[in-house]
């Protein structure tokens, strides 16, 4: 029975580059009885089909049933092997553990001194570039050996040693209990959200404050005050205190730039403390610097200032395009977005397989947004459902949620009122289903509920109602997150004005002084 794209092997086969596979072939083929074996057979036949299939291996290869498993394990054992040697798979931690292996080489031969002089150059490299679980695994193989190869300043060394272990020790201890931190704030934000009430504030800062380790800044290192900031961020993400998530993305980004070979070194944090960034920027709408960042982050990729692989390649795409369709909402800009949209759909089916479907759909809802704001209703629905309709698909709720409040909208909008009533009990199901119901959107369903009922001549006398409502809420520490994600506001008054939403933003962000 075909498994298409879910056996391991054949999916780190299928990941291969021309480059890459050219590597291995010449790898195994340094071994002449290598050409001939079942593994490389099994090698040629994956990478031309196009689904894996163990009935189609047995009839196109000589190996047999009881061998496809040993065989599949030897041929992924030495894929990786040879993508080790590949340059573009090198980086400071792969050449520390490389020079680490040859001292424990040395060091098995009884070659002691060769092997000290390899650790201390090993152990220099890991100092200089932070990676201080690397240094102290360094520095505990000296001692070992230092125990054994005795010289006239051993007494010093030993001291020398014991000091190195114990800064490393609690600089590492120290670093675990700050990424600990981050990760446990971003699982809670996933489970939990933001937070709805001082109680849940209140209940958010204690947890921060427990779970905070000691420390003076002065005293962290690089790895140190990056997870130290990303907890930050964390924190002031789930409390929604947007300016404090920019300050702490800020110095986040503010590392690298200190320091730009950490570009190369860490091309990850360095993508998501800029994604982060953009995201703050995003939030409180400075379009400025929102649009100087995102020209620095094309210019580094363009230039490959950062180490590009697949990993990295696929998060630039996503970070860049995510926020470039964020900069046609700040700038109002939706009838030209469209063809960027346009251009974008096609990229995202060519990383379909490299794209997890929540990020997929997260562009479905920011696509339907553009369709919104350029007044294409019909088609901003048909995104929407997308997400609507999907069942299986595990997204954060603030999403969720809000795909369906624009849906009623768009609906309404494209006189598509038929089923509104329907429409109407299902949103409003699954907002209480979800605990996200919130005053904004409990006054939006309750509005557009009541409007089959309301007279024509006293249509604009509502919508005005309704935006007095609603803008007492802008502000609200808990109910102002239902603005980022659907401008209603700006709904409302192109209604009034008897303006396109289009117009509406671009005369708000005219007037935005950042």
């Amino acid at each position: 029975m075909a498994i298409e794209q879910k056996d391991a092997l054949f999916s780190l086969v299928k990941s291969l580059s021309k480059s890459e596979k050219r590597q291995f072939k010449l790898y195994v083929g340094r071994l002449g009885g290598n050409s001939e074996a079942n593994f490389m057979s099994l090698f040629n036949l994956l990478d031309k089909v196009l689904t894996y299939d163990d009935e189609l291996i047995l009839k196109k290869t000589n190996i047999k049933k009881q061998q496809i498993s040993n065989t599949k394990a030897h041929l992924y054992k030495q894929i990786l092997v040879s993508l080790r040697f590949n340059p573009v798979h090198q980086n400071v931690r792969s050449q520390i553990r490389e020079q680490f292996d040859f001292a424990a080489i040395l060091y098995n031969k009884g070659l002691y001194k060769q092997s000290l002089k390899i650790l201390d150059k090993a152990k220099e490299l890991a100092l200089s570039n932070d990676e201080n679980n690397l240094a102290y695994e360094i520095v505990e193989f000296e001692k070992v050996i230092e125990s054994q190869y005795i010289t006239r300043s051993m007494n010093n060394r030993a001291d020398e040693l014991s000091e190195q272990a114990k800064s490393l020790s609690l600089k590492n201890v120290r670093l675990s209990k700050l990424s600990n931190l981050s990760l446990q704030l971003y699982s809670l934000l996933l489970k939990e959200g933001y937070v709805k009430s001082d109680e849940d504030s209140t209940a958010v800062h204690a947890y921060f404050e427990k779970r905070l380790p000691k420390f003076k800044l002065s005293d962290l290192g690089f790895k140190e005050k990056l997870f130290l900031y990303k907890a930050y961020l964390w924190h002031s993400f789930i409390l929604q205190d947007f300016l404090l998530s920019y300050k702490y993305s800020q110095k986040w980004v503010d590392l690298f730039m200190e320091k730009p070979e950490m570009k190369i070194q860490n091309p990850v944090f360095y993508l998501k403390g800029v994604n982060y960034l953009l995201e703050s920027l995003y939030l409180i709408k400075h379009r400025t610097k929102f649009n100087e960042v995102l020209q620095n982050l094309n210019y580094d990729i363009e230039n490959q200032l950062i180490s590009l692989n697949e990993n990295t390649q696929t998060l630039a795409f996503l970070y860049f395009n995510q926020n470039k369709l964020n900069l046609y909402f700040l700038e109002g800009k939706f009838s030209e977005g469209l063809s960027f949209v346009s251009s974008l759909l096609d990229i995202i089916s060519d990383f379909e397989t490299k794209i997890d479907a929540h990020h997929i759909m997260v562009f479905y809802y920011k696509i339907a947004c553009m369709y919104f704001g350029a007044g294409k209703n019909e088609e901003c629905i048909y995104y929407l459902e997308k997400i609507i309709n999907n069942r299986d698909l595990k997204m954060r709720e603030d999403l969720l949620c809000f795909s369906r409040v624009l849906n009623l909208v768009a609906h309404y909008d494209a006189g598509m009122d038929y089923n509104i009533e329907k429409l109407i009990v299902s949103t409003y199901k699954f907002l209480i289903k979800m605990n996200d119901l919130h005053e904004v959107q409990r006054k939006m369903i309750s509005f557009l509920k009541n409007l089959s009922n309301t007279y024509p001549q006293d249509l604009k006398k509502t919508f005005i109602n309704l935006h007095s409502e609603l803008k007492m809420f802008e502000e609200h520490p808990y109910e102002k997150r239902a603005f980022l994600y659907l401008d209603i506001l700006s709904w409302l008054e192109s209604k009034i004005q008897h303006k396109t939403v289009e117009e509406i933003i671009q005369e708000k962000a005219q007037k935005l002084l950042k």
